[in-house]
């Protein structure tokens, strides 16, 4: 098996901190993502080893098997059970890790290991091949707010598997799901892991969004707010008429029922928009307007 330098993967070394092992991987996730690389064999792969370098350095358990044990890290447990029982002692170099047992010689660890877990003889010959299950896998799939206003399938390609999934309307930003089997494959015919995808949701739209709740901003007249009538804005689904009293405030709210987000896993359910009203000051009056307002002031207006 070739050995993926996890920390080159992300541009690290070994005294990197979480939070540059996060910054670094959704950069890079983000450079090279399948949908921003279309047909680029070479992205491709470098999307996978980043989703599998951050996988393992983003969890603290995993990093420090890493650490120790390089590529067999998803073997640790096992090594060490196995080492006792053998009652042989093994030690770790500034390279690569050797076997020192009594009349053994060296032995790199990924020999031990393959014979151990990989077949033919040694440990698992004498023993039965030990099924594991396969590591999870984590990713981020970043979609805009509008994509998530209704339920749709997506399709993505993990480690060189294109998964189809679905997603549902009114998802939140940094949630996760979970696609079961679709993890790591598992070792000796044990069952594949898990995959874990986290949606970061872009919001360019002029709405703010609390849950199923959208906020939105409305700039009205002056002559408007005084004398009241009507106005057309824009929901996230079309355009609605609102009806302005005569002598509204600024600040002044409206509530629309069920012209907000669509409630997550619940068909058919919506919740509100609420409408601020933001009176707009004239700008640049003619004489003859700001001979009006001199005549309004007077009255005490």
């Amino acid at each position: 098996m070739e050995f993926i330098d996890y920390y080159s993967v992300l541009g690290l070394d070994k005294s990197a901190s979480a939070a540059d092992i996060k910054k670094a991987y959704r950069k890079l996730a983000r450079k090279y993502h399948p949908d921003l690389n279309p047909n680029n064999k070479e992205a491709e792969l470098k999307f996978k080893q980043l989703n599998e370098a951050h996988e393992v350095l983003s969890d603290p358990d995993k990093r420090k098997k890493y650490d120790r044990y390089g590529k067999d890290w998803e073997h640790a447990e096992e090594f060490e059970k196995a080492k006792a029982r053998q009652g042989k002692s093994y030690s770790q170099r500034s390279g690569p890790f050797t076997y020192s047992g009594e009349g053994a010689g060296a032995e790199d660890f990924s020999d031990f290991f393959e014979a151990m877990f990989g077949g033919g003889g040694g440990f698992a010959g004498r023993t039965g091949r030990t099924q594991f299950r396969g590591q999870d896998l984590n990713a981020d799939l970043e979609l805009h707010l509008r994509d998530v206003y209704s339920t749709h399938k997506r399709t993505l390609n993990i480690n060189g598997k294109n998964i189809r999934i679905t997603v549902p309307a009114g998802i939140e930003d940094g949630q996760t799901i979970r696609i079961k089997g679709h993890g790591g494959p598992g070792v000796n015919n044990g069952p594949a892991g898990d995959l874990y995808i986290t949606f970061r949701i872009v919001n360019t739209t002029p709405f703010k969004r609390d849950g199923a709740n959208l906020y939105k901003t409305v700039e009205i007249s002056l002559t408007k707010a005084v004398l009241g009538g009507e106005i057309t804005t824009d929901t996230f689904d079309g355009k609605v008429k609102l009806k302005v009293s005569p002598g509204t405030q600024n600040g002044t709210k409206a509530k629309l029922k069920g012209k907000g987000f669509p409630r997550y896993k619940k068909e058919g359910q919506y919740g509100d928009l609420f409408i601020t009203y933001k009176v707009r000051l004239p700008e640049k009056l003619t004489s003859e307007q700001e001979g009006l307002f001199k005549d309004l002031e007077k009255t005490g207006l």
